[in-house]
């Protein structure tokens, strides 16, 4: 054989419990190796080029050369090595043709009846500032959404505000209206919706319950956590008010579990007792965190530190997940379920989510925002209700920005986990969504670390844990 060269970025091991673990970065693959793989391994990182006499010299009088030489193959196969010739493409360039449109989603009221510290909503208690969707915008949204996507079997309307519920007169209309538009094509409709839970009523929360809404709670943890950013508009902590509502929304829900969303901020860092309170005394299925290190109030962010605590205790309760996982329970913490969900799934991401592509968020106005952290900002909107997608704008960003040369993505280790990052993360840090999310790159390479070798602990010891929690997939090592 001529030379053969060592790939780094697309190979990465862990160890767990003194077994050694191979995450194949352009699948999302986890393999279990053995000692002879490692040490082939090995060798080529101690060399920038291995000839074949450097794999005899290794391994003469040590290894059977057939068993040397199979696994060579398997590295070849795996693009781990390579024999020098033409670099083998990882996937195709992203190349958008059409908009597979699955998701609406509409910001329904600018404003909020609650003045939350951290948030830069419009008050409803200004009525010159509190911006309500018409009921022809939301029409003209979902027929938009059939006219993209008229093959699909099912659709989802997603509310959202300031807070939605406060303009609960229009969702009403959006629902009889989506209700009897999709079924007489023989199409289903699903629903969902964020709420600060304040203004709900047994009233309502039978209506949602008879549309089967996919609901979520905004809440920050127990009284003295959440009062401390969650206020009304006169400076009232919310707590009282929100755990009452939840709990009466959690004994009359019915038709879907609930979950409760943290929003992470300076100050507020005790990830696993936030979650044990949100999840044990308060009683969501689930609960997922939110960390703020770009928000629009700077002195709300999370600092360098905090954001380090943050992940530190993420990784606490990830322990707890893991640990109660062994006997087949999950816990509800949504943010280690969806990472141990991706390795599962083997799920390698050219782009960081759907937004753009499968989801468009619709402002009050009927303009077609990327998702719904960009409604209200700065940036560039992609046509409108009324005119349409501007396709090859908005083609071009999504193409653009899954183009990974020149980045630091292009050899991460998490590239095909992270993607680059949430887009509007990377607007409100550096003001411009082509960047990937760099201020807290080695943060989540140390978190997906730590899932990988979670996901090793449990794909050995309770395999039945993802077929009961998580879809079937391909066996482990695939």
């Amino acid at each position: 054989m001529g030379y053969l060269f060592f790939q780094p970025q697309n190979a990465h091991r862990v160890e767990v419990d003194g077994r050694q673990l191979l995450f194949h970065v352009p699948t999302t693959s986890l393999f279990e190796i053995d000692r002879l793989d490692s040490d082939v391994i090995d060798l080529f990182q101690d060399r920038s080029k291995v000839s074949e006499g450097d794999v005899r010299d290794r391994f003469e009088g040590r290894a059977d050369p057939a068993l040397v030489t199979e696994r060579l193959k398997a590295l070849l196969d795996l693009d781990i090595i390579t024999d020098g010739g033409p670099p083998r493409a990882e996937r195709p360039p992203v190349h958008i043709q059409n908009f597979p449109l699955t998701t609406i989603v509409l910001n329904v009221n600018t404003g909020c009846n609650l003045s939350c510290t951290y948030c830069y909503k419009e008050d409803l208690d200004t009525p010159t500032n509190s911006r309500r969707m018409a009921f022809e915008t939301a029409k003209r949204s979902i027929e938009l959404l059939l006219a993209e996507s008229p093959d699909r079997d099912s659709y989802n309307v997603v509310f959202f505000g300031g807070e939605p519920l406060s303009n609960l007169g229009l969702i009403r209309e959006v629902v009889a209206y989506s209700e009897d538009r999709f079924g007489s094509l023989g199409k289903k409709v699903d629903f969902s919706l964020t709420t600060n839970a304040t203004l709900l009523t047994e009233e309502n929360v039978d209506w949602l319950n008879a549309h089967r809404f996919g609901l979520t709670v905004s809440m920050d943890g127990p009284k003295a956590l959440h009062d401390r950013n969650r206020k009304t508009v006169g400076g009232k902590g919310t707590y009282d008010v929100v755990a009452r509502k939840t709990k009466m929304l959690l004994e009359r829900y019915t038709s879907r579990p609930v979950g409760g969303r943290v929003t992470l901020t300076h100050g507020v860092t005790a990830v696993y007792d936030i979650w044990d309170h949100l999840k044990n005394e308060i009683g969501f299925h689930e609960v997922g965190f939110s960390p703020v290190t770009s928000g629009p109030i700077a002195p709300f962010n999370l600092t360098g530190d905090e954001l380090v605590t943050v992940f530190q205790e993420m990784k606490r309760l990830g322990r707890h997940y893991r640990d109660e996982a062994l006997f087949g329970r999950n816990i509800g913490f949504s943010n280690m379920h969806q990472l141990m969900s991706d390795l599962y799934e083997g799920r390698s991401k050219a782009l960081p989510c759907g937004a753009g592509l499968g989801m468009l968020a619709v402002d009050h106005e009927g303009g077609l925002n990327l998702c719904h952290r960009f409604t209200g900002s700065d940036m560039e909107t992609y046509g409108s209700v009324d005119s349409g997608i501007e396709k090859q704008k908005l083609a071009r960003f999504i193409e653009d920005r899954a183009d990974r040369t020149d980045k630091g993505c292009s050899t991460c280790r998490i590239r095909n986990i992270c993607a680059g990052g949430c887009y509007h993360e990377s607007y409100a840090h550096f003001s411009d969504p082509m960047k990937p999310t760099y201020h807290y790159c080695d943060l989540m390479r140390d978190w997906v670390d730590f899932g990988i070798g979670v996901y090793g602990e449990l794909i050995a010891g309770a395999p039945a844990f993802f077929s009961d929690h998580i879809m079937p997939r391909r066996a482990y090592g695939k």
